[in-house]
C-alpha cells in the first residue's frame, strides 16, 4: 500500500475557495489525496474551529494547517484599531 499525503481544503463554495481547489488540483501529484470539506456543514465548521481555522479557504496538509492559512481572520484588537466600534464625530 502506498502512503498518501492528505490535503484537506476547507471551502465555503465561493469563487475564491473554488480557485484554491483548482490550484491544489493543479499542484497535486499521485501522492496527494485531496478532500474538499464544505464549511456549510456544521460538523466541518466545528472541526475547523477546533483546528484554529478562522477564514476560508484554508488548507490542512497531513493534519497541519498550511503556513499560508495560519493566523488569518479577523480579531477584535485589529478591528478596533481600524475604528470598528468607535463613533464618528
Amino acid at each position: 500500500m502506498t502512503k498518501k499525503r492528505k490535503v484537506e481544503i476547507f471551502s465555503a463554495g465561493c469563487h475564491v475557495c473554488e480557485e484554491t481547489v483548482g490550484l491544489i488540483r493543479e499542484l497535486s501529484c499521485p501522492s496527494c489525496e485531496l478532500v474538499v470539506l464544505d464549511m456549510k456543514d456544521h460538523e466541518v465548521a466545528q472541526r475547523a474551529k477546533t483546528i484554529g481555522i478562522r477564514s476560508v479557504p484554508a488548507v490542512l496538509v497531513d493534519g497541519e494547517l498550511a503556513g499560508c492559512c495560519a493566523g488569518r481572520g479577523p480579531n477584535k484588537e485589529e478591528l478596533q484599531a481600524a475604528g470598528v466600534g468607535l463613533p464618528l464625530e
